[in-house]
């Protein structure tokens, strides 16, 4: 496959009454996915925090974090089976999840396929308010899926700040990398978009950032949201003059689409006017330990 049609959401969370009601919203995106004959769609970490306004939302938070992780089942289930039915793979954002072994809480993101099966990629390197206020733990398992259009990477959110767990992936066949965020300001926000768009230009990939936005002022931590998701490229002539293949308008709820040209991708890690891909391999023999020098 050369050409592949992929979308990433500008997600609104807001209240619901009802699973139902989550669902419906969720079901209506990939239908309009699918109506616009997209391969990949891309949900937003933490969008199912949408489903905490089901509960006692005056609940120490991570009590109500546990109680999120418990629509764990059927969360997965709907993003199943909405990929099987429509033919589409669906990065389907995050969930908090724990192990019934440690009792850990983790912050995963499942990955459907129109077979029906899903993989798992757990959140690396997670930020100070969920370890502190959520008691959500790191995971240490990057893993690189196999698809029809080639190998993905997932990094969610304030993984993609780390240079180490993109350049793992791309130098294991990875064209694409996927970056599901949530982020409350503008700061937030742009510290893994200026991350998401320094790893498409090191690794020559595509990277593709999904946003929540809108506000849950019942819900801390994603009582506010700030997000504009993106499709951004490498920078070279092959590419879009600004290395953004496609954006949406800051904090509105949308749909942003574009396609990806997987020849392209290849050949510039080829023949690119820069090859830092390929540059890297032999960096740290290159330079050798740095020298301490006293001015």
């Amino acid at each position: 496959m050369e050409r592949l049609r992929v979308a990433t959401l500008q997600y609104l969370i807001r209240p619901v009454s009802s699973f139902d009601q989550f669902a419906d919203q969720v079901t209506s995106l990939v239908e309009t996915a699918a109506d616009y004959n997209v391969g990949l769609l891309v949900f937003p970490e933490y969008f199912t925090a949408q489903l905490l306004t089901l509960g006692n939302v005056k609940r120490p938070i991570r009590e109500q974090v546990r109680s999120l992780a418990g629509e764990r089942d059927r969360f997965v289930a709907l993003m199943q089976n909405l990929s099987k039915a429509h033919g589409l793979y669906i990065v389907a954002g995050t969930i908090p999840v724990i192990e019934s072994k440690s009792n850990t809480v983790r912050n995963h993101s499942y990955f459907c396929s129109p077979s029906g099966e899903f993989g798992v990629q757990g959140k690396l390197k997670v930020t100070r308010f969920e370890r502190e206020d959520w008691d959500v733990t790191d995971s240490h398992t990057l893993r690189i899926f196999d698809t029809a259009f080639g190998r993905v990477a997932i990094a969610i959110c304030y993984d993609v700040e780390f240079p180490e767990i993109a350049r793992a992936a791309a130098r294991h066949g990875a064209n694409i990398l996927v970056v599901p965020s949530c982020t409350d300001d503008r700061q937030g926000y742009y510290r893994v978009r200026y991350c998401a768009h320094a790893r498409a230009i090191e690794n020559q990939m595509y990277v593709i950032q999904s946003c929540t936005v809108g506000s849950l002022p019942m819900v801390p931590a994603v009582s506010l949201n700030y997000g504009q998701a993106a499709i951004l490229t490498p920078n070279d002539f092959a590419f879009a003059r600004d290395g953004i293949l496609a954006e949406g308008n800051p904090n509105q709820e949308m749909m942003v689409i574009g396609e990806l040209n997987l020849r392209t991708i290849a050949e510039s890690r080829e023949s690119g006017t820069v090859i830092p891909l390929y540059d890297s391999r032999d960096i740290h023999t290159a330079v050798g330990e740095p020298q301490i020098v006293t001015l």
